[in-house]
């Protein structure tokens, strides 16, 4: 099953477990957005959205937030001694879709918890790891008389 979404002004294609780049969405990495702009859905049954389709929702997780390249902006008037430059690089927000619903449904999964960092066991018979070097304090200089 696949559905094209409206995010951002622009239409995507999507199927579960894609990742997609679109504009930037709120939230932070790991929140889970959904997308109610759902204009078909297809499959076996296909349904075309007069403009989109009642009752279905994309549901989809944040990955991260990137930024693209930079694009520059160089405008010069010659003999004129005028120049302007400016850079730009736009926001966008990598999402991964995780369920495509119909008929009203709301996503069933929640979002991945982030992984704990948890200090790794030592195994039988290991060293511990030294512990660094401390310096040794500088004297001061003898002055020359």
């Amino acid at each position: 099953m696949f559905a094209v979404i409206k995010a951002g002004g622009k239409q995507y294609r999507v199927v579960a477990e894609d990742v997609i780049r679109i504009d930037r969405q709120a939230g932070e990495p790991g929140d889970v957005i959904e997308f109610g702009e759902v204009l078909l859905v297809g499959g076996d049954n296909p349904q075309v959205g007069v403009p989109t389709v009642s009752g279905a929702t994309v549901a989809g997780v944040v990955v991260n937030h990137e930024r693209g390249d930079k694009v520059i902006a160089f405008k010069k008037r010659r003999r004129k001694n005028s120049r302007r430059k400016r850079g730009f690089r736009h926001e966008f927000s990598v999402i991964r879709i995780t369920e495509i619903l119909t008929d009203g449904k709301k996503p069933s999964k929640t979002p991945p918890e982030k992984p704990k960092r948890v200090a790794k066991p030592k195994a039988e018979g290991e060293a511990a790891p030294a512990e660094p070097k401390k310096k040794a304090a500088k004297k001061p200089a003898k002055k020359a008389e």
